[in-house]
């Protein structure tokens, strides 16, 4: 589980901060999205904020469990949105920063899902230990 955290951890951590370093390019390909067009603003910072408090979350092992659901839901929201880029954009823009931004939209959305599931495993073995402690 404490690996699955970490590969969590490093992923928003570096996306983040990839958005953030180069902030007017990533709100420049929200703002070019027809679906978020009017929420570009909001949503630039929103994403890798939200994108930091997960990765904290993650980071404590007292706030461990909450950062895994935060984590695989955020992956679930980022997911939907490309799921409906793909079906209704004419232009597919990647503004998500870093090596990642080298995956087709397909790709991404397998390296979400891929995440995902490494997301329920970690809340799985979590639960799992969780039972063991109460036994004790």
């Amino acid at each position: 589980m404490l690996v699955i955290r970490l590969l969590a951890i490093f992923l928003f951590s570096y996306t983040a901060y990839a958005k953030l370093v180069d902030h007017e390019r990533f709100f420049n390909g929200l703002a070019n999205v027809q679906l978020i067009r009017g929420m570009a603003d909001y949503i630039a910072w929103l994403v890798p904020l939200a994108e930091i408090v997960v990765a904290v979350l993650l980071l404590l092992p007292a706030t461990a469990r909450w950062g895994l659901y935060a984590f695989a839901g955020l992956l679930v929201l980022f997911s939907g949105y490309i799921i409906s880029a793909l079906m209704w954009e004419k232009t597919l823009p990647c503004h998500c920063g870093g090596v990642i931004e080298e995956m087709s939209w397909t790709q991404h959305l397998l390296f979400n899902l891929f995440f995902i599931g490494l997301g329920a495993i970690a809340l799985r073995l979590n639960k799992q230990l969780s039972k063991l402690k109460l036994k004790k």
